[in-house]
């Protein structure tokens, strides 16, 4: 499985490091993910859910 928020689908993002020289390799951004307990219907569940998505309350936390 991916690491990817199980709310709003945010995966990781592409880019490039720029050396001094301005040579291009490969990097990844790399989202703010936590593994949290949800209610997913009426089962709790641990899944990955982005930092964003728990301070906006867009998930119900098991307890």
């Amino acid at each position: 499985m991916g690491k990817v928020c199980h709310s709003c689908g945010k995966g990781p993002a592409f880019g490039h490091n720029r050396s001094h020289s301005m040579v291009a390799t490969k990097r990844r951004f790399n989202p703010n993910l936590q593994k949290v307990r949800v209610m997913v219907g009426s089962a709790p569940r641990r899944v990955y859910v982005c930092t964003r998505c728990l301070k906006a309350g867009k998930v119900t936390k098991a307890l």
